[in-house]
């Protein structure tokens, strides 16, 4: 990498759930510490290079994963990778199946997101100013598609499509619980795409989900039910199909692609330009000041 790369922003950034904290297959590393209004992101942004490229990984939960999912500060990581210049994130997280035919061990692509959380903050947007994001679709279709022929590229079982139910945790649910998201048409279960994935909209950042089925939540009479130890052990035999995945989207991405979610904000800021506070006004500056 040239000195004029070091200052190049990322292709793409990876943010790592449980079971996934550090990124193999990086070189060049350096650790980066970013300040947002929002305070701190869940750890030192690891900027690297990839397939010849740069990306940046972060680490959802913290070195040594000491934040709950409600803990998590997610309007600081997206702002953060936003900061670095970051247009495109791949999360990795698990999540647990609400069907039988999304099986432990499989990879999931879902194109809808179902927030049932209920203490975190949800928008970057208030003291004085008011945005209506659109999220009727809430992952990016582009970079999904990408993640999707990456992932079978690698050989594993993915499916296309279904909807993530992100429920506040830590617990896991109960069978009534369980059994309620069934009904409600839910694919699978986790713990963080909410908010994250519609603070990446927000930012006007593609946002895709690589989702590993981890068990099959508590509802499945004939399997065990899920635990810590059976999450970190799928999750540890998937790790190697998530890098080669990784790698081969990094190689095959563009370096530009205009995408619906890179103006996210164009006709969603409601308030009158002349009533917004200037101090709320200098504190969103990198997310709005194209639009004022």
């Amino acid at each position: 990498m040239s000195e004029s790369d070091a200052f190049q922003a990322p292709w793409l950034a990876v943010i790592g759930g449980s079971g996934l904290y550090q990124m193999a297959g990086l070189t060049q590393t350096e650790s980066v510490e970013i300040d947002t209004p929002f305070g701190k992101p869940s750890a030192p942004i690891v900027m690297g290079v990839l397939e010849g490229r740069r990306v940046a990984f972060l680490a959802r939960h913290g070195i040594g994963h000491t934040l709950s999912p409600t803990e998590v500060n997610y309007r600081a990581n997206i702002y953060a990778l936003k900061k670095l210049g970051v247009t495109r994130i791949v999360s990795i997280s698990a999540c647990g199946s609400l069907r039988e035919d999304y099986a432990p061990g499989h990879i999931v692509v879902p194109d809808q997101l179902f927030d049932f959380t209920r203490s975190r903050a949800r928008s970057f947007f208030d003291d004085g100013l008011v945005v209506h994001v659109g999220v009727a679709e809430p992952l990016c279709t582009n970079l999904s598609q990408r993640v999707m022929k990456a992932v079978q590229d690698s050989g594993a079982t993915v499916h296309q499509g279904g909807a993530l139910i992100t429920i506040e945790g830590p617990r896991f649910s109960t069978k009534a619980e369980s059994n309620a998201f069934r009904a409600w048409g839910m694919s699978i279960i986790g713990m963080t795409a909410s908010p994250e994935a519609f603070l990446a909209r927000e930012a006007e950042i593609c946002y895709a989900t690589m989702a590993h089925v981890t068990d099959y939540d508590v509802w499945h009479t004939s399997e065990e039910p899920v635990s810590v130890e059976m999450v970190i052990r799928t999750l540890l035999r998937n790790t190697e199909v998530a890098q080669q995945a990784l790698a081969r989207l990094v190689n095959e991405l563009p370096q530009t692609e205009d995408c619906t979610c890179q103006h996210a904000l164009q006709d969603a800021i409601i308030t009158q330009r002349d009533r917004i506070p200037p101090v709320t006004r200098q504190r969103l500056s990198l997310l709005v000041n194209k639009y004022l």
